[in-house]
């Protein structure tokens, strides 16, 4: 016997709207006609798992009171949480590793770094461990320390996050002698190891309360396929903020067709078509 899987209840136009001005206000992202579907399908799995089968009073519920802010806690997860990989975008990485070795022989610091909008952790694992790796590998510099800062606002994410153990699958792009070296195997699931772990922290940050962050002076900024979902004139407000937490000589990377033309009075471009960086005027 076919057992039939309940079809989701359509989302009418009054309720897309109602939903989509929610999720802009309080998070700041876009959700677009064309991303109508997927807004759709995280209602309706959250709505059945709750006990909601009406778009708008559920909506009235993640509204109000204690218990609404709860869920709609729980509902950002789904809204927000994507898949992503380890070492996603090589070219960006490469301009990373070519910067942090120039500032391991310019700094006497530790060197910090910041991932926004890290997920479920992967890109600011990748920084860790190829910050790790110049370190090390440098011996004309004395073995500097390091800590890497990862955002979301996702606290499932980041929950994931701090565990760090991963499926075969996000590893595609990191080569063997990394994996050999920064992640623990065992049962077909891949552990980064305590002393990257040890130099990362996972915080929970809303881009719209940027400004609250205390993050200052920082060696390399990360900020890739997070702005896609903001309206123009906020990335431009978030980016600018950003570009005032650098240290001087520090890097913003961002993700290549996300800001346009921008630019910024203290910030220079990096040359290059395949990935977009700039930097802080020393």
């Amino acid at each position: 016997m076919v057992t039939s899987v309940k079809q989701a209840p359509d989302l009418s136009d009054v309720a897309f709207a109602t939903w989509q001005d929610i999720i802009e206000d309080r998070l700041g992202l876009q959700v677009p006609e064309q991303r109508r579907s997927f807004l759709k399908t995280c209602l309706s799995m959250r709505m059945r798992e709750v006990g909601f089968s009406d778009y708008l009073s559920y909506f009235n519920y993640v509204s109000t009171g204690d218990a609404g802010l709860s869920e709609w806690n729980s509902l950002i997860d789904r809204l927000t949480v994507q898949e992503t990989r380890f070492f996603r975008d090589p070219a960006a990485y490469a301009l990373v590793r070519d910067h942090l070795k120039r500032r391991s022989k310019e700094s006497e610091r530790p060197l910090s770094l910041w991932s926004v909008g890290c997920s479920s952790g992967e890109e600011t694992y990748s920084l860790a461990m190829l910050t790790s790796d110049i370190l090390n590998r440098t011996e004309e510099t004395p073995r500097l320390r390091f800590g890497v800062i990862g955002t979301d606002v996702s606290r499932k994410a980041l929950e994931q996050a701090s565990a760090g153990v991963y499926g075969r699958r996000r590893l595609e792009l990191v080569d063997d002698r990394l994996e050999q070296r920064y992640f623990d195997i065992s049962d077909n699931k891949y552990q980064v190891v305590q002393t990257i772990r040890d130099r990362v922290c996972f915080v929970r940050l809303n881009l719209l309360e940027l400004a609250r962050s205390p993050l200052r002076n920082l060696d390399l900024i990360y900020c890739q396929n997070v702005l896609i979902y903001f309206r123009k004139w906020r990335r431009k407000d978030i980016v600018t903020e950003l570009a005032s937490r650098l240290a001087p000589g520090g890097m913003l990377v961002l993700g290549l067709g996300e800001m346009g033309n921008w630019s910024h009075p203290d910030l220079t471009r990096v040359p290059g078509e395949r990935a977009l960086a700039y930097l802080k005027r020393k």
